[in-house]
């Protein structure tokens, strides 16, 4: 009999304590915050521990394998605490990029922001009666100027927006919907979950593909609180199709003495038509046609900040402000001010185009040539010097991309790209999002596209210092 004890021969034995690692990884790099480094070891640790028992990963306990986990840590260290949102460079063409923050604030907005919050501003107080204010007073009035709606509210986003609509409007009765129109939105979020949330209960017409104005006319019935209509904001269909017109849809509303409401997605205050953009996306078109209450995002094709835009017939607006939800859905400051000084810039049509997504939206050749001129001769100069043996090649070619953020999802903006082609595509690109700046790009067509609509002139020397980073980590030899 084998008088010797066996060996723990388990791997995790292998494995520095929490406190060793925290040590090694503080002594090797002092900068790294002290939470962060706890939070990284505790988490790598215990991820490894897992690979290990699922037989994914082999540790020794060698010096090899201790460095690379120190330096795991370190830059799980590093992101944990790093600054959340970064700046990035929009290079996709995307102009509302849901992943980058959607619309950027225009430099106007950005600092009223800054303003609204160095120190104490009269957010709810009348300077002229020293008394409270309104919040919204000012927001409510340009908005009207804008839209000649009766009435408006701003609230928190516009899933918020359609939540107060249908909870003052129809709380415990029927809500009647094109099954066609009942969306799933970004996130894995579905408007019916949201509707329901609001106290009505949903009366499904038609079917997916068609619904028709006696579909409407059929169901109403003596629980029905309201109509709605919801903009597909983030797919088409197309072929066998069919839809009530609003118009008449109003009109049935209206002989029944019921609200229609119409939830847009998103929606714009200035008339984009001479611009490509179809009529629906211009939100007092919609009021014009009958509709009684209309919601859209204020950070989609409005280009101001997250908030949800509630305006049409006064007695309904009334009643949604006077909600106790509406409290719990009320706008910030910073919302206020950056929202406030949009609408200011596109009041004012010498000026609108100061608004960053009006101004992509409206950019045609006239600002796109040049700047994709200069951004091809930058990136020249980039490729010669920091790879002129790697076979990369640059030239601008038309692009097309689609306006983002759920927004108008058949719309294409034509516009001019920057193209490398030549090399290891998915690297460069990685590189690019590595880059002390981050580039985000467009790849296709085995091809790394630098959309010029979404660059500013400010951002073509930034982005080409993002290349010449990225040229270095990864351009090979051409074979």
């Amino acid at each position: 009999m084998d008088s010797q004890r066996k060996v723990n021969s388990d791997p995790r034995r292998t494995l520095p304590s929490v406190d060793r690692l925290i040590g090694q990884v503080r002594d090797s790099s002092p900068e790294l915050a002290e939470w962060a480094v706890l939070r990284a070891a505790r988490d790598v640790l215990a991820s490894i521990r897992d690979q290990i028992s699922e037989e994914k990963l082999k540790f020794t306990g060698s010096d090899a394998d201790l460095a690379r986990l120190e330096g795991r840590v370190a830059g799980e260290a590093a992101r944990l605490a790093a600054p959340h949102p970064r700046p990035v460079i929009n290079a996709t063409g995307v102009l509302l990029h849901t992943n980058l923050g959607r619309a950027p604030l225009s430099p106007v907005a950005a600092e009223a922001v800054a303003r609204a919050v160095d120190g104490y501003s009269n957010l709810e107080l009348d300077l002229d009666t020293g008394r409270r204010g309104s919040r919204m007073g000012s927001l409510e009035a340009k908005l009207l100027a804008l839209s000649g709606a009766e009435a408006a509210h701003v609230v928190n986003n516009n899933a918020a927006a359609v939540l107060l609509a249908l909870n003052t409007l129809g709380l415990g009765r029927e809500a009647i919907v094109s099954r066609g129109e009942l969306v799933e939105i970004g996130g894995s979020f579905r408007v019916p979950a949201i509707m329901e949330r609001s106290g009505v209960r949903l009366a499904e017409i038609g079917t997916t593909n068609r619904t028709h104005l006696h579909d409407y006319e059929n169901a109403i019935g003596p629980d029905t609180g309201l109509l709605l209509k919801v903009h597909r904001s983030n797919f088409e269909q197309r072929g066998f199709v069919a839809e009530a017109d609003v118009g008449e849809l109003a009109r049935v509303a209206h002989a029944r003495d019921l609200p229609l409401v119409e939830d847009l997605g998103s929606g714009t205050l200035l008339d984009l038509g001479p611009h490509g953009l179809p009529d629906e996306a211009f939100a007092p078109a919609r009021l014009a046609l009958g509709v009684d209450v209309i919601c859209f995002s204020g950070d989609k094709l409005l280009g101001g900040p997250q908030a949800g835009i509630l305006m049409g017939r006064r007695d309904l607006i009334d009643a949604m402000k006077k909600n106790p939800l509406a409290r719990a859905l009320r706008v910030d400051k910073l919302t206020v001010a950056a929202l406030d000084a949009t609408l200011d810039l596109m009041l004012d049509p010498a000026r609108s185009n100061e608004v960053p997504t009006i101004a992509g939206l409206r950019a045609g050749a006239a600002e796109l040539e040049p700047r994709a001129a200069r951004l091809l001769e930058l990136v020249n100069a980039v490729v010669e010097r920091e790879a002129s043996e790697s076979g990369w090649k640059a030239r601008v070619a038309q692009s097309e991309a689609a306006v983002g953020g759920g927004s108008l999802p058949e719309h294409r903006l034509p516009g001019l790209a920057v193209v490398l082609e030549g090399g290891g595509v998915q690297a460069l690109a990685e590189g690019l999002r590595a880059a002390p700046m981050p580039v985000l790009t467009r790849v296709r067509d085995e091809a790394l596209w630098l959309d010029v609509r979404t660059l500013r002139d400010a951002d073509l020397e930034p982005a080409a210092l993002a290349l010449s980073h990225a040229l270095g980590e990864t351009a090979t030899p051409a074979e």
